[in-house]
């Protein structure tokens, strides 16, 4: 009996508890100015966009982050994922994220009386 040779390849992470999976943006290898930053240069907190959200934090009115937003967050507890070659994913716990990019500012609430 022959065994089979073919792999099952995954088509899906879907990130569990307070956890974001995130597509790490490539690393800018010059300022804004035109000066080249040498590659042990390291920024301590990174930026990437949301591939996918758990469902706790999806249903969470407290984190206000959904799909496709780019985020930064720290790296410290990133879990990396090796699911495809030539993209960076991390899972990341929902408490490292510092900060969403937002095109237009949230509506804020008006008091009234």
């Amino acid at each position: 009996m022959a065994k089979s040779t073919r792999s099952k390849t995954i088509e899906y992470v879907e990130p569990i508890g307070a956890r974001v999976l995130v597509r790490k943006d490539e690393p800018k290898r010059t300022t804004k100015g035109g000066i080249a930053l040498p590659d042990q240069a390291e920024i301590p907190t990174i930026t990437g966009r949301i591939v996918a959200i758990s469902t706790q934090i999806e249903n969470d009115s407290d984190f206000p982050l959904r799909q496709y937003d780019k985020i930064l967050f720290h790296p410290k507890d990133a879990i990396p994922v090796d699911f495809e070659t030539d993209n960076q994913l991390f899972v990341v716990p929902v408490d490292d994220v510092v900060a969403v990019f937002r095109r237009d500012k949230a509506p804020t609430k008006s008091k009234e009386d």
